[in-house]
């Protein structure tokens, strides 16, 4: 912005705006003028761009033209939402002064900082998902991540051994905004993120994080929270707390608590996993086809966003899932489902409105919104009460709010008007002075009408007329026709093209009555909603946990009417590790498939812990994979599954490895982003862990694939033991279960006709007996020569494979021994008297430790050898 550093060279109110602005100098400033947010210079020029509104000039400050941009206030929200989905923040500076008596430019402030992470403006949030702001930290090994929901005050804490788990967890929480110190090693893992805010460093201190966090809980210590020990975490929630006070420049009461979350509560899910099992969003980016999708009928908003929480944090408290599949079971068996969803229908976003009362934000509609609730509270309890022990419990929790509801009753009307300064908000007979403030007012149209006629009467005028614009006030209009016939006590006030206008004592004064009644009545209402949210927020607490409580009751009914239209079965736990499905469906494939979906079972336990899957492309495998994952996940959130039967263990983390694309803008190869997942997964996995594995090696040459599978496969079913599927076209690996224990094959069965394949999508028992590429690729419309072609090919392969392949010997058998005693003086692999290169390749090597990057580098020095 040129020239625009001396204020001394600018007009009063552009030095105003600038020094403004100067405490604002990195978001967009929406200026009040009049009925306008004016912004300028490069603000104008960023706006312009963004918003799609013209730029134009305001005469000249500084010898030099000021680009102006602006929006209507009336109509703020509309834009406001595009600035916050693309990321951006505004101040928005407001008129506080009185025009009347300023002098010079009216006194303005920043009242807010409406930023992507802390809007509570309900046109400006995704209804159905949580709008979150994030703070990271690190301390030496340890990362911190802190999320606040200013929506609903939830504010939660959590550490973090690595970056693995800190980008795992941003990709769950999926935050607006993220915070993050100015000094952060790890900023290149934040890049694709929007709303990313550089902090100073003095903002993460302890001591002071401690006393911010104290001052709004209002106690001494954090002891009563659990999380005087997470002082990594403390640190992010201190900074995260100080951004959320200063960008909304109020108290915020609904922020009144702060939970550590431990990994241990939840069945922890890297990112790579989300992704490919498509929780609650597709392989595009899109809602529809996931398992949100079908699972959320929820008819509220925060339930939707209560399930989608669930389900990205499947919990491992059994007693928890045990309560939610009891109550799922007695709302199904009762048949409450249909009774209970139009009440909770009636409550609405309950969560997000009464974060707006503790901003005192919360809009007129929000207040009947609240008090339609409220009135749904005695039928819901009616109709979940002596169900069961944890439905009891929950009620047992809600206080009795009759007196808030009658109070609201009583103070506003049925339907108000959108805004406050509307007026027409407050019941009548809510308060005396103000109904007799309306009653002067409303009683103008009796006495004009009265007026009119007796001034037509005494005049003769029959063209008078007596009318009101907001320019002039009331006025006695005229014809020009019959202007010479006014009296001589008219003054003549406005004079247009076809008649005049004039104003008289007596209509004067009744003039300045009315509009002081009106700016009574309407001064007076303000300060009687003001009054409102005062009596409404001693009750805050209790009201969220009573929304809090309504959201669940609207999830586990949601999932028992789920679970009765879609044929869903009561999962059982054990204690034991394994997991027996029988007659198991994907949930999203059957909805979407017009055929009946083949159903499968799936039997892993400690002596049968890692499945060898094979079968045609387009078989099914993928899809086998996906259920198993998704019944497990859905039965870890305490919904009933699809399947005919269900017996889950104990899981600690399900990981995936399916599908993989180049991740170009990291610079990272197809190849690599799968050896990325695979070596996360060999790393990270433990005996309690499910683990898919699909086509591990298809991104580089045949035997270093072949080499890599071999090696993951045999790592998974000695060292972690995880309970695991491993689908592949290598066919060599279907020997494993010859080899290892706890290792068996299955295969998706596909009958093949001449040039015609048909996909059985029927699991079983042992190892495919071929492989269909090449009918797969005839069923996918390959030209006939080409098919040929591939098959005069294949037949050659197949007879050079069967005279070189040692990989199909008896590994028992000493081969390379032999085949070392077969070659001639002069091989690699014959060194004199000396150790072989294959015998010094093996040495000192202790089978049982390898570590997975010691067993991929033996097998590479074996292929350079025998290549």
């Amino acid at each position: 912005m040129k020239n625009i550093e001396n204020s001394t060279q600018h007009t009063p109110m552009m030095t105003q705006y600038l020094k403004i602005k100067a405490e604002n100098p990195e978001i967009l400033l929406f200026y009040r003028m009049g009925d306008f947010y004016e912004l300028f210079y490069d603000d104008a020029k960023k706006a312009a761009s963004l918003l799609d509104i013209s730029l134009t000039k305001r005469g000249q400050s500084a010898g030099e033209p000021i680009p102006m941009a602006g929006v209507p206030y009336h109509s703020v929200e509309g834009y406001l939402a595009k600035l916050v989905a693309l990321g951006e923040s505004v101040a928005i500076c407001e008129q506080i002064g009185d025009p009347a008596t300023s002098k010079g430019p009216v006194e303005r402030k920043v009242v807010r900082i409406v930023t992507p992470g802390t809007v509570s403006d309900e046109a400006l949030l995704p209804e159905r998902q949580d709008n979150l702001v994030a703070c990271v930290y690190q301390e030496k090994n340890t990362y911190a991540l802190a999320t606040l929901d200013m929506t609903s005050g939830r504010f939660l804490i959590t550490e973090l051994p690595n970056t693995a788990l800190l980008s795992a967890e941003l990709q769950r929480t999926q935050p607006a905004e993220i915070l993050y110190p100015e000094d952060f090693a790890e900023k290149a893992m934040l890049e694709h993120y929007k709303g990313l805010r550089r902090r100073p460093i003095w903002e993460f201190e302890l001591v002071t994080a401690i006393q911010l966090l104290n001052r709004q809980f209002g106690t001494q210590s954090l002891a009563g929270f659990g999380v005087e020990k997470a002082t990594v975490a403390l640190c992010a929630a201190g900074c995260l707390l100080h951004y959320a006070q200063e960008t909304q420049r109020t108290a915020l009461p609904h922020i009144n608590s702060i939970h550590l979350s431990q990994n241990s509560e939840t069945i922890l899910l890297d990112s790579a996993t989300r992704r490919n099992l498509e929780l609650t969003t597709n392989l595009t980016g899109g809602l529809e086809n996931t398992l949100a999708s079908v699972l959320d009928k929820c008819v509220t908003p925060m339930g939707s966003r209560l399930l989608k929480r669930w389900i990205h944090q499947p919990t491992r408290d059994f007693t928890k899932l045990h309560n939610r599949q009891q109550t799922i079971l007695a709302l199904q068996q009762n048949e409450r489902v249909e009774v209970l969803q139009p009440l909770l229908q009636q409550v609405g976003d309950m969560e997000r409105i009464l974060a707006r009362v503790a901003l005192r934000t919360a809009r007129p509609r929000d207040l009947t919104r609240l008090k339609t609730a409220l009135a749904q509270l005695p039928d819901i309890a009616k109709y979940t009460g002596n169900l069961t022990a944890c439905l009891d419990q929950m009620l047992a929790k809600m206080d009795d709010f009759s007196e808030l509801h009658e109070l609201l009753e009583r103070a506003i009307i049925d339907n108000p008007p959108q805004l406050i300064r509307d007026g027409g908000v407050i019941a009548e007979g809510y308060n005396a002075e103000l109904d007799e403030w309306r009653s002067l007012s409303a009683g103008a149209t009796q006495f004009l009408e009265d007026l009119e006629v007796r001034e037509r009467e005494k005049t003769g005028i029959d063209t008078l007329k007596i009318g009101f614009n907001a320019v002039h006030g009331y006025y006695i209009q005229i014809s020009q026709g019959q202007a010479h016939k006014a009296p001589i006590h008219y003054v003549r006030r406005q004079t247009l093209k076809n008649a005049e206008r004039y104003i008289i004592p007596e209509l004067k004064t009744y003039e300045d009555k009315v509009l002081k009644a009106k700016g009574a009545s309407l001064a007076l209402e303000k300060q009687l909603y003001d009054e409102l949210f005062d009596l409404i927020l001693p009750h805050l607490a209790e009201l969220q946990l009573t929304s809090l409580i309504l959201a669940e009751l609207d999830v586990l009914t949601n999932l028992a009417e789920r679970a009765e239209s879609l044929h869903y079965v009561m999962p059982t736990f054990n204690t034991k590790r394994g997991i027996n499905i029988k007659g198991g469906r994907h949930p999203v494939v059957e909805q979407v498939l017009k055929d009946p979906f083949i159903a499968n079972p799936v039997y892993l336990d400690a002596q049968r812990h890692l499945l060898i899957v094979t079968g045609p492309n387009m078989g099914g495998k993928s899809t086998y994979m996906r259920q198993i994952a998704l019944i497990t996940l859905m039965a870890y959130i305490g919904s009933f599954v699809p399947a005919d039967s269900a017996e889950i263990g104990p899981i600690d983390r399900i990981f995936t490895r399916i599908g993989a694309s180049d991740d170009l803008a990291s610079g990272r190869s197809t190849f690599m982003v799968e050896m990325t997942e695979m070596a996360n997964i060999l790393h990270q996995s433990t005996e309690n862990s499910l683990v898919l594995v699909d086509e591990i090696g298809r991104g580089t040459s045949t035997y270093d694939g072949l080499s890599l599978a071999w090696a993951c496969a045999e790592w998974l079913a000695k060292k972690t033991q995880s309970l695991t599927l491993f689908a592949t076209h290598y066919f060599e690996l279907t020997s494993l279960p010859n080899q290892l224990k706890g290792v068996a094959n299955v295969h998706l069965d596909a009958l093949e006709h001449n040039d015609t394949i048909a996909f059985m999508h029927a699991v079983q028992e042992g190892a495919a007996s071929k492989s269909y590429g090449l009918a797969v690729a005839a069923l996918a419309g390959v030209p006939k020569p080409v098919i040929k072609l591939a098959k005069q090919k294949l037949s050659q392969l197949e007879q050079l494979s069967q005279q070189t392949n040692m990989l199909h010997e008896d590994p028992q058998q000493d081969w390379l021994s032999e085949n070392v005693q077969n070659e001639p003086a002069n091989s690699p692999l014959v060194v004199s008297n000396e150790p072989s290169a294959v015998e010094l390749a093996l040495q000192d090597i202790d089978p049982d430790g390898l570590t997975p990057k010691q067993a991929l580098e033996v097998l590479y020095k074996l292929k350079g050898l025998l290549d």
